[in-house]
């Protein structure tokens, strides 16, 4: 081709090596020592949480946040950098933090952060200049403010801007919700819990990283993963204390050993488990050793069963959704609880908690009542339906 020459051997030993910080004569890019960097970093700094040391920490960036986790007695601390964006001399990354309390987890949580960095001196040096939340994860307690630990006997309570005493009360409902759910739960599970108790509804979103409107009215709930025993390591009991002060005695109990049957049984909760099953089950375990009747327990299905409103199906999923109307939230709640004491009087509560394994033992969702109902209780859900419909009629009617 006209004007086409050819390039020394000399000529390419030197291109190559003029380009080599950018691509290398392979045709591979040259790797970005930026992760690895940000790695030992984070490195460092996990290291100097878990040892306590303030002055380690500091020297690894912002200090912001680590008086916060001092009381908070930890097993294990590690991030994991998962990808990182640069311009000059600072830094975005993405990062996966996995910790675990001592004493109480089984396994790591694990949380999205994004750290921010910037690159100084002579050394080129990166330091951390913020840590927080990823977009789509909630924050930890210690995001909060310094976070203050009570332990009981069977739980452990994080308290954010609460009082000393009202964190003791949650440890008391701990300490007994734990053995009355053990008293009801045959299955393995770690027989304690671990609450967290923000100070306010504002709080509890915070953590729960979505908008407070969605939890507004929810006295606390229980996070965790649902699928088998080694996704269940460590759930966390969260409190609305703006909603939960406002029950009684009872009601304070119920929610919290409700929250508390959710941890026992997360192993054997799967994506096969339907929501009146597992909160129908929680409820039967929270009203389990009081003695309160019925239409107390379910006013608002005792009232709709006594207008002649006897609902013709078992609440599916969406009736449960938080944004629910109220009335509706609570009859799917009470219906829920309701066909498991059915199954708890007619069938025996040994027979309840073989029908909740059964149910979680499957893979998927379909034929996964119907075929427990036939193995367990020997009968099918159109039979058990109609049970279930003429049980209100002998409570409401």
């Amino acid at each position: 081709m006209a004007g086409r020459r050819r390039v020394s051997g000399s000529s390419v030993v030197a291109l190559c090596l003029l380009l080599v910080s950018l691509v290398a004569c392979g045709g591979r890019a040259a790797a970005d020592p930026v992760p690895a960097e940000v790695q030992r970093v984070l490195d460092r700094r996990a290291e100097a949480v878990l040892d306590h040391d303030r002055a380690a920490y500091t020297r690894t960036g912002t200090g912001a946040g680590f008086d916060n986790l001092g009381e908070v007695p930890l097993a294990a601390w590690s991030y994991r950098v998962t990808g990182v964006d640069r311009t000059g001399d600072t830094a975005t990354a993405d990062v996966e933090l996995r910790y675990r309390i001592e004493g109480h987890d089984r396994g790591p949580v694990t949380t999205g952060r994004t750290v921010r960095l910037s690159r100084h001196g002579a050394d080129g040096r990166w330091t951390v200049d913020s840590d927080r939340p990823a977009k789509r994860s909630g924050q930890q307690p210690w995001d909060q403010g310094p976070v203050e630990v009570v332990r009981g006997t069977h739980g452990l309570v994080l308290g954010v801007g609460q009082s000393t005493g009202a964190l003791r009360r949650y440890a008391d409902l701990a300490d007994r919700a734990v053995p009355a759910v053990s008293d009801a739960w045959d299955g393995d599970w770690a027989r304690r819990v671990v609450v967290l108790v923000p100070k306010s509804l504002e709080g509890m979103a915070g953590l729960l990283g979505s908008p407070a409107s969605s939890y507004r009215g929810i006295a606390a709930v229980t996070t965790g993963e649902t699928g088998g025993r080694e996704r269940a390591p460590a759930d966390r009991i969260i409190v609305n204390p703006d909603a939960y002060g406002l029950l009684g005695d009872l009601g304070k109990q119920v929610v919290l050993t409700h929250e508390t049957t959710h941890v026992a049984t997360r192993a054997d909760t799967t994506a096969a488990t339907p929501l009146w099953l597992s909160e129908g089950y929680a409820d039967w375990v929270g009203y389990r050793d009081g003695d309160r009747a019925p239409a107390e327990a379910a006013p608002e299905m005792a009232g709709a069963v006594a207008e002649g409103r006897v609902p013709a199906s078992l609440p599916a999923d969406e009736d449960f959704g938080f944004t629910a109307d109220a009335d509706e939230l609570a009859r799917a709640y009470e219906g829920g609880w309701l066909a498991c004491r059915m199954i708890a009087d007619q069938w025996g509560e040994d027979r309840l908690d073989v029908f909740y394994r059964a149910v979680g033992g499957h893979e998927k969702r379909a034929g996964a009542v119907e075929d427990a109902m036939d193995e367990v209780l020997a009968t099918t859900p159109e039979e058990f339906t109609a049970r279930w419909r003429e049980y209100l009629r002998a409570e409401f009617g």
